[in-house]
């Protein structure tokens, strides 16, 4: 088992690189890798890693919506409350019925099989969506109108319905019992309405005794508390089922950032690095779970089928859920890419009806895989794509949203062994904040024996931190401003002489210009007393 999860991990991450290297997703090179790992390949992943894939993958799918759930933004879910509301419903009610009435044609189902097929089909996929839809709310594309939130809210919801109405059919197929059926608002409504109040419960004591109580030292110690919880949600619906699981970790997430914003930028951070190792065991399973010989039997008819639902029931619920919106046809269009993709739930209840020996079985199997197949890699592709040609970029509110960008950090230095003191300081704040090192000295003249010595000094001091050296010849401050303008610095370091009026007149004319005409925060170092900070 060991030595299936190296390969799992460590080629897929090497497939996922090397597919966004070559200009498509990294989903694709991983779920390649996974067929070609799995018992339709090399055969390189034990038995007991695919029997473990449905917990594996509960797992990955709490990542995902956790990291949703911090990234929604109150205001702008209120401005589109209704929008995401429908957007729920209407466009996986109205794909799923189109699929039924395609399937009852296409492959001679009745109306409940084919409707089995319609729920399975039409469900959306947190992995894919959420995903691409967080990376355009940090790049700022359709954040002020709240469309990302929408899509995100509307996607969570829209899996509570399907997962329910497949439960009842799946008991009405099995069992011959249709008592459910009447009552499947009252379950809906049950289960939104406990999942938010259950992720609201957990979220309260979560902030309460991390906050107040100080129970955890560091970072990791918070995300690891948060990931048991979120998943104890998760796993609590198998003897609780009153609540939709997903639902609840996803409020669990938003409730963070309303009663501790701090700890919810914490962890953001965190979570985002869970992704990482949760995206390539999803993606990488999943493509070991396809059979070709499955896949085969239903590849025409099931590309038409999918074709159908898409184009026609889901644009149709598309249409309806953004009626009397502020959204423009661009951003109504947008939703062809960004709300489309399927992959998780097909991967995690499509092979049920074939266990069960359920007529079709096979078929619904080989309808799902190929569903995943064709939609989530067009999906990863496509959101980035068209977002840019489709959605208007707004100003970021960086509580709600990682902003990646790396600090970097610009250290004017000399010959003096002040520079000694610059490159400390500057090495600290570094580390500190993980950002990167530039190293300006401005040479008056040819360089000479004190300047190899300034670089051992540069190299010894910042041996850990990502730097760079630079001599450039000219006035001191002008090279300086340009400098940081250049390498777009977030702060500079510079040291300041001059302790007596006449050595301020003229020694420390240059830290008084740089702070004169400088646009971002400047820092001076001064010999045997603590820095100060000061802003133009």
């Amino acid at each position: 088992m060991l030595e299936s999860t190296i390969w799992i991990l460590l080629v897929g991450f090497g497939a996922g690189q090397l597919a966004k290297r070559l200009g498509a997703p990294g989903l694709i090179g991983m779920i390649l890798v996974g067929f070609l790992l799995g018992p339709e390949g090399f055969n390189r992943i034990s038995t007991g890693i695919l029997a473990k894939a449905p917990e594996l993958r509960q797992f990955a799918v709490m990542v995902i919506l956790m990291r949703a759930g911090l990234g929604l933004d109150r205001d702008k879910l209120k401005q589109q409350g209704s929008v995401a509301l429908r957007l729920g419903f209407l466009p996986a009610m109205c794909e799923a019925i189109a699929i039924t009435v395609t399937a009852m044609v296409l492959f001679q189902f009745n109306w409940a099989t084919g409707l089995l097929l319609g729920c399975i089909i039409s469900a959306e996929s947190p992995a894919v969506i959420v995903p691409g839809i967080l990376h355009l709310k940090n790049l700022g594309w359709g954040v002020g109108k709240g469309i990302a939130d929408a899509i995100l809210t509307g996607s969570a919801l829209s899996d509570v319905l399907v997962l329910l109405v497949f439960s009842l059919l799946i008991n009405f197929l099995a069992q011959g019992q249709s008592n459910g059926l009447a009552v499947l608002p009252l379950q809906v409504v049950l289960q939104i309405g406990v999942g938010a109040v259950f992720g609201y419960g957990v979220a309260r004591l979560f902030t309460l005794f991390l906050t107040q109580s100080s129970w955890v030292d560091t970072q990791v110690q918070e995300v690891l508390v948060a990931a048991c919880l979120a998943l104890l949600l998760v796993v609590g619906t198998q003897f609780l089922p009153i609540y939709s699981g997903y639902l609840a970790v996803m409020a669990f997430g938003f409730f963070i950032i309303e009663f501790s914003p701090p700890l919810a930028r914490r962890l953001r951070i965190g979570f985002n690095g869970l992704w990482v190792g949760a995206e390539i065991i999803l993606f990488v399973l999943m493509g070991a779970s396809i059979q070709l010989q499955i896949l085969g039997k239903a590849f025409w008819p099931g590309l038409l089928l999918l074709t159908i639902g898409i184009i026609f029931g889901r644009m149709l619920g598309w249409a309806l859920s953004t009626y009397r919106s502020n959204w423009n046809w661009k951003e109504r269009l947008f939703l062809l890419p960004g709300n489309s993709a399927k992959a998780t739930v097909q991967a995690a209840i499509g092979a049920v009806p074939l266990s069960l020996n359920l007529e079709g079985g096979d078929i619904i199997l080989a309808v799902a895989a190929l569903s995943i197949l064709i939609t989530a890699p067009l999906g990863a592709w496509a959101i980035p794509t068209f977002a840019p040609k489709l959605l208007t970029q707004d100003p970021i509110d960086p509580t709600k949203v990682m902003v990646n960008r790396k600090t970097i950090l610009l250290a004017a230095v000399d010959t003096s062994d002040l520079a000694i003191l610059v490159l400390t300081k500057t090495a600290e704040i570094a580390r500190r904040c993980q950002a990167d090192v530039i190293v300006v000295h401005a040479l008056q003249g040819e360089p000479s024996a004190s300047t190899q010595a300034l670089q051992a000094h540069i190299s010894r001091l910042l041996l850990d931190v990502p730097h760079q050296f630079v001599m450039i010849a000219g006035t001191v401050s002008d090279v300086l401003l340009k400098s940081a303008q250049k390498y777009h610095a977030d702060e500079i370091i510079m040291g300041k002489r001059g302790h007596r009026p006449w050595q301020q007149v003229f020694v420390g004319s240059v830290s008084r210009a740089v702070l004169a005409t400088s646009a971002i925060p400047v820092m001076l170092v001064e010999p045997d007393r603590s820095p100060t900070q000061s802003t133009s």
